[in-house]
């Protein structure tokens, strides 16, 4: 019968039920553990029985610390510590006639191959064989005979030194072995001879894994698939025992199951301990794992004491089933007379038919020999048939073990020849299926082949017509650049006519500056001096009519004098504004044509620039589509070199050959005709990228001159508006000078008048006492606004002078 244990089932959801015999949470100690699962095992073992104690698990849900724990940790051991102190408390408890015999072996299954390996502390690969009863057992094991707990614990030490583990991503000490520790029992009864023995495996299996979450690699990887089939072995012997309606059961196909076979449906009281991990992340393999606890408990097991009869129990059993042996035999003589009436028509009555009841009561027929009378007794066996008896069944048994080793041995040359002819049946499947591949390939590449024909051919035309319209857009950027350089000289010309021009314009600019501060200055004297005439017309007495003449003659003259001068400045100096004013008109408008012109030569340079980033954004796709071109061939030329490398394989079948010498042949034909595309295109592509390049230069020289033009051009303009505000700023300074001119004109002409009057009055002349109001004895002086310029006229008939001031004029009469 079979007890379940699930260790630590913790967070599933809620779903389907599991039945088993008892669960134990996360946080029960292994004291609780041992109570509940093993210590009623250890009772039946020193009372004859075999038992079996296993872990099953996925990879790092507690098994190798439910049956190991810490080994000399009275609180965390596992199950197998505390089984051996249990044992030999046990034994020390028990009757003293009683001598115990305990050998012990700790054995690790490795799972580095399909037919895992088992050694002991020697680390030798042994063989199973079955005993006389059929009982597997591991032939040349070595075992050990033990006293004491702690030489028990030292056993277990060495087998785990011996066990391989690993670092996976869900376990940093994860076993890459099955772990097997065997105790055997065998007490014997000093004063009754009674022997009974009793074996119990304590099992540590290999964690199943998943690779995708172990992370596993390499070794470890593989290792991981030996791990998973071993473990379906062990699942598939459960399911079989469990459906119950199959005759065989799997038991070869792995070591384990091998060695546990009466674990499994055999004379053995087994207990498995179900771990399940915690953690809802395994949640599907805590379900797998339960419905294999859910199989494994529906086997049920035959177990029986394991007992050593003595000569006289074996021969009271021998009389005992010789008399059950007579009485069958009574039984089968009846029924076979009732059967023959039957079958002669003759109806039997019930009274006279056999019943289950009157089987024991019946007596023996007379008609019919008894064989047990026939049969002669038993004769007493001599002690050399005896030792002869011996040695035949010792050969017996030795011929059935080299014949168990012969069979092992054929067996796995069997499954290693299955595996081979298997593996050669696939490596042919995917031959064929590599043939038809490289075959739709070579169509594929066929077609693609006439496709990449065309595109070339078109990628050639294109290539032709880019040359020539680079050709052509290079003979347009070298005369747009010849005329961008025409230009440039004539932007170069102009500013240097304007540098000129400006120089010239400062020179005037300072000239008409110092023209005007002498004719301000020739104007202050000559009102100073108009300003004394009128002082002396006004203040002095009536002089001689020679003095006066003769003084007014003198300032005349030296007025006549200064405004002669001025006059002729005033007029050079207008006539230089005029010119200045004509060039500065001029260079306004060669520099609107220059501006016109280079704006001209911007945009026609922004078109080049667009063609250029146009030609280049084009030479991209091809090289793009050479670049492509190139990775077609690298993965032809691969594709080639398996096909080259898959000929060992192809040489088999003589029509797959000639296909895929055609198919090398057409290969390297495309190779040699791509190579040959490739290199003119790639010739191509070079020298376009190298004109390119040159026109590439050739633009950002032109590039860079157009900016040193814009930059000449923007001084040139901060200049001319420079100058053009400072032309404006003399402008409104000589307006306002006239206007102050103008004003002193008035209080020129005002003052003038009123010492004029005055004059008048004081000084008339007897002839003249009723003159004309423009005649005067001596000199008459009046003004006429006559014109904004200034001029002299001499004297003229009458002895007239007359002289114009800007705004004003007046006149000098001579009686």
């Amino acid at each position: 019968m079979f007890l379940l244990l699930l260790k630590s089932l913790f967070g599933l959801q809620q779903g389907k039920p599991y039945v088993f015999d008892r669960v134990l949470p996360p946080n029960t100690t292994q004291e609780q553990v041992y109570n509940a699962c093993a210590k009623q095992i250890v009772k039946d073992v020193l009372e004859g029985y075999n038992g079996t104690i296993f872990a099953y698990g996925q990879t790092s849900s507690g098994k190798t610390h439910t049956m190991e724990g810490k080994l000399h940790d009275p609180q965390l051991m596992g199950i197998i510590p505390r089984i051996a102190h249990d044992i030999f408390d046990h034994i020390y408890s028990m009757d003293e006639n009683l001598e115990f015999h305990i050998k012990v072996n700790a054995g690790c299954m490795e799972c580095s191959s399909c037919f895992p390996s088992f050694f002991l502390v020697s680390k030798t690969n042994l063989a199973v064989h079955e005993d006389k009863n059929r009982v597997p057992y591991v032939k040349g094991c070595t075992e050990r005979f033990v006293s004491s707990p702690e030489e028990v614990l030292d056993v277990i030490d060495e087998g785990k030194a011996n066990r391989h583990v690993a670092v996976t991503n869900m376990n940093e000490h994860s076993s890459r072995s099955h772990s097997i520790f065997l105790i055997n029992i065998k007490q014997e009864n000093v004063e009754t001879e009674k022997k009974l023995s009793g074996k119990l495996y304590l099992v540590d299996l290999a964690g199943s894994e998943k690779v995708s979450k172990t992370g596993a690699e390499g070794a470890v990887l593989d290792e991981a698939k030996n791990i998973n089939k071993s473990l379906s072995a062990l699942g598939n012997v459960i399911s079989a025992l469990a459906e119950g309606t199959k005759t065989h059961v799997p038991y070869r196909d792995s070591k384990m199951t091998r060695i546990l076979q009466d674990s499994l449906g055999g004379n053995c009281r087994t207990t498995i301990v179900i771990c399940c991990s915690p953690s809802i992340f395994n949640e599907a393999e805590t379900k797998s794992t339960l419905m294999f606890g859910q199989r494994a408990k529906t086997i049920k097991n035959t177990v029986s004491v394991n007992l050593e009869l003595t000569a006289e129990e074996w021969k009271k059993k021998y009389e005992k089933e010789k008399d059950k042996n007579k009485s069958l035999k009574n039984v089968i003589q009846h029924l076979e007379l009732e059967l023959n009436r039957w079958r002669n028509g003759e109806a039997v009555p019930e009274d006279e038919q056999i019943s289950a009841k009157d089987q024991k009561n019946l007596e023996p027929c007379d008609n019919t020999p008894i064989i047990d009378n026939i049969t002669p007794v038993v004769a007493s066996i001599s002690t050399e048939e005896k030792q002869k008896y011996d040695e035949e069944i010792a050969s017996l048994y030795r011929q059935l073990d080299d014949k168990d080793d012969e069979i092992n041995q054929q067996s796995q040359l069997a499954e290693k020849l299955k595996q081979q002819m298997l593996d050669q049946e696939e490596l042919l499947a995917s031959t064929r299926r590599d043939y038809e591949k490289i075959q739709e390939e070579l169509t594929r590449l066929q077609i693609e082949n006439e496709a990449a024909k065309d595109e070339v051919k078109e990628v050639l035309q294109a290539l032709e017509e880019l040359a020539v319209n680079y050709d052509q857009k290079s003979q347009e950027v070298e005369d747009k650049t010849r005329a961008n350089e025409q230009l440039a000289d004539e932007l170069a010309q102009k500013s240097t006519v304007l540098s000129a021009t400006q120089r010239e314009l400062g020179q005037l600019q300072e000239l008409s500056n110092h023209q005007k501060k002498r004719a301000t200055e020739i104007l202050n004297l000559l009102l100073k001096d108009l300003g004394e005439i009128g002082g002396i017309i006004g203040t002095n007495d009536v002089k001689t009519v020679t003095d006066v003449n003769g003084v007014i003659e003198e300032e005349f003259t030296m007025a006549r004098l200064y405004i002669s001068k001025m006059k002729s400045e005033v007029k050079s100096l207008v006539n230089r504004s005029k010119q200045l004013e004509s060039a500065q008109i001029d260079s306004n408008r060669k520099m609107n044509a220059s501006e016109r012109e280079l704006a001209a030569c911007q945009l026609l340079i922004s078109q080049h620039e667009a063609k250029i980033k146009s030609l280049t954004d084009y030479m991209q796709n091809m090289e793009q589509k050479r670049r492509q071109l190139e990775e077609s061939q690298d993965s032809l030329n691969e594709e080639l070199a398996k096909l080259r490398a898959q000929g060992t394989v192809l040489d088999k079948e003589k029509e797959h050959l000639t296909r895929l010498q055609d198919a090398e042949e057409m290969k390297k034909a495309l190779e040699q005709q791509m190579e040959s595309h490739r290199e003119a295109h790639q010739k191509q592509l070079s020298r376009l990228r190298d004109e390119i390049e040159e026109k590439q230069k050739t633009i950002d020289e032109i590039r860079d001159m157009n900016q040193k033009l814009q930059l000449e051009q923007e001084k040139l303009s901060a200049d001319y508006d420079k100058l053009k505000i400072e032309d404006q700023e003399r402008e409104m300074k000589l307006e306002k000078e006239l206007q102050t001119l103008h004003n002193l004109r008035k209080l020129f002409v005002q003052d003038l008048t009123t010492r004029v009057k005055k004059v008048r009055m004081h000084s008339c002349h007897p002839t003249y006492c009723n003159p004309p109001v423009h005649i005067i004895t001596k000199w008459d002086l009046f003004f006429n606004i006559k014109s904004n310029s200034m001029k002299t006229i001499g004297f003229g008939e009458g002895g007239v002078t007359t002289v114009y001031l800007k705004g004003y004029s007046f006149a000098l009469l001579k009686p």
